[in-house]
């Protein structure tokens, strides 16, 4: 049991050292590392999900605090992103493993693709205004399908569509919290939350990562870290799919 323990500790502290230094990706990439390890997909976007509460609280207190959140982004955010997320939950708990899990594999890989793309694409700021509904909701179902996607979703199609770099990131993580909250609920009304060692490890794990993190993110080049995560989630998602459908 402590052995196990210790695996989700090791998982839980690489993911928040790779969302500390790029500022998104924790759902991601614990969610993938998990799959590849044989958890169900329900069970390990639930407890992600459950670690998260507590990150994306903390994150997005300090935004509001500093003065990093526009409200009224953040209101049209919170709404269609906690509707798409408990959609999302209920959906990934109502389908049966074999049929969600390449599905899930395939979302990752997607999102491994995102990220590679991002790292070597240049973002130029313009006015455009942006469907914040529909990308809410999107974000929100991805979010929960996938075990994670809402800050690479939501923030990054905002960044690239002109809007305000600070902003964008204080009101979506202030977002995140109360879509994280609403996602964990639906996981409670129907799976429950069984494997509580999963939970306690990334907790864990993402607490000692913290202050390292906050260095990484200091002193390492954004763009190498993101090559090396990019190429290591799709690398992950291309083994889950394969022994999913094999």
């Amino acid at each position: 049991m402590y052995e196990t323990i210790i695996i989700f500790i090791i998982v839980g502290f690489i993911a928040q050292m790779i969302d500390g230094a790029l500022g998104m990706a924790y759902g991601v990439s614990s969610t993938t590392v998990l799959l590849s390890m044989g958890v169900p997909p329900a069970t390990a976007s639930a407890s992600v999900h459950t670690a998260e509460v507590f990150t994306t609280g903390v994150s997005g207190l300090s935004h509001l605090k500093l003065g990093n959140v526009n409200k009224k982004l953040f209101w049209k955010l919170l709404v269609p992103g906690a509707i798409g997320g408990a959609l999302g939950a209920y959906i990934l708990t109502s389908i049966p493993e074999r049929m969600i899990k390449p599905f899930v594999a395939f979302y990752l890989l997607v999102m491994g693709i995102v990220i590679l793309r991002k790292a070597f694409r240049k973002i130029r700021e313009s006015n455009v205004t942006t469907r914040l509904f529909s990308l809410g909701l999107v974000g929100g179902f991805f979010d929960a399908i996938g075990g994670g996607g809402w800050g690479p979703i939501v923030t990054s199609t905002l960044v690239a569509k002109g809007h305000n770099p600070r902003f964008t990131i204080g009101s979506v993580n202030l977002a995140e919290f109360f879509v994280t909250v609403t996602e964990v609920a639906a996981f409670l009304t129907t799976i429950g939350l069984i494997q509580w060692e999963v939970i306690v490890g990334l907790i864990v794990g993402g607490v000692m990562a913290a202050p390292l993190a906050a260095y990484a993110c200091k002193k390492l080049p954004s763009r190498t870290l993101m090559i090396i995560v990019g190429t290591l989630i799709i690398a992950l998602s291309i083994r889950t799919m394969y022994l999913a459908l094999s």
